[in-house]
């Protein structure tokens, strides 16, 4: 089975023009993406798809593979199909561009639970997190049948917790498609829920496809504003620190 992980990583942002440029701990934030998703173990080639030339460049200056899409890409899911029909392979991970903090082994897990049953063709990942965290409508939160197939994602807190101890899942920001499954969706017109809360995953649930939630091994950080950049900036630092003083007793 053939494995290409795609980065989409738009230029233009509303909140945050030009991010995967931005320098995060002495480089390019695209490229702290790109480093992690290379030394994933179930990956054979990883592809940068960006629209604009200077990230390509970027890019390709830190070693990687860089494709240039189109401008006019509605989504990152979009522009992974975009590469998809000049790139063949068996199943694509997409794994954002602004995720600095997505570690390698979030990627294999993606691929591994699209593995994990044979009807499965689309997977995602998600992790727990406290209820202050499910407050905040940036944090995708998604509810998990028993057999793991998604029920819902919001940037509500799901469920409503009326009794009990509240359990919330985050969605992390990275997909694995089966090749003629990304085709599918991509082809698919926005839906009613999609336009309600701006998140493209509900358009396949709508359309009637399962997808399928892993565990993640830790969680990641969705850069969209130059705060959450800082943030990110923050815990590569702790991050640093800590393994020195690991590497030191």
């Amino acid at each position: 089975m053939t494995v290409i992980a795609v980065i989409p990583a738009r230029y233009a942002s509303v909140r945050f023009p030009g991010k995967p440029l931005a320098p995060l701990a002495g480089k390019a934030m695209v490229l702290h993406v790109l480093e992690a998703v290379r030394a994933a173990r179930r990956v054979d080639r990883v592809l940068v798809a960006t629209d604009d030339a200077r990230i390509a460049e970027c890019v390709r200056a830190g070693g990687g593979e860089a494709v240039l899409t189109s401008a006019d890409a509605a989504s990152g899911t979009d522009r992974v199909a975009e590469v998809a029909r000049r790139y063949p392979a068996d199943v694509y991970v997409n794994v954002q561009g602004d995720e600095p903090l997505m570690p390698a082994e979030n990627v294999d897990l993606a691929v591994e639970t699209l593995e994990a049953g044979a009807p499965r063709a689309l997977a995602t990942l998600a992790t727990t997190i406290g209820s202050d965290a499910a407050r905040d409508p940036n944090t995708v939160k998604v509810a998990i049948a028993a057999d793991g197939r998604a029920l819902y994602f919001s940037r509500s807190p799901i469920p409503y917790w009326r009794r009990g101890v509240p359990a919330y899942r985050k969605h992390l920001g990275i997909y694995a498609y089966r090749a003629e499954t990304l085709a599918e969706i991509a082809a698919l017109p926005p839906s009613p829920l999609e336009r309600a809360e701006s998140l493209e995953q509900l358009r396949w649930l709508e359309a009637g496809h399962a997808i399928w939630v892993g565990e993640a091994a830790r969680d990641s950080i969705g850069v969209d504003t130059p705060a959450d950049l800082a943030q990110a900036e923050g815990i590569l630092k702790e991050t640093e620190k800590r393994l020195v003083k690991e590497a030191l007793t």
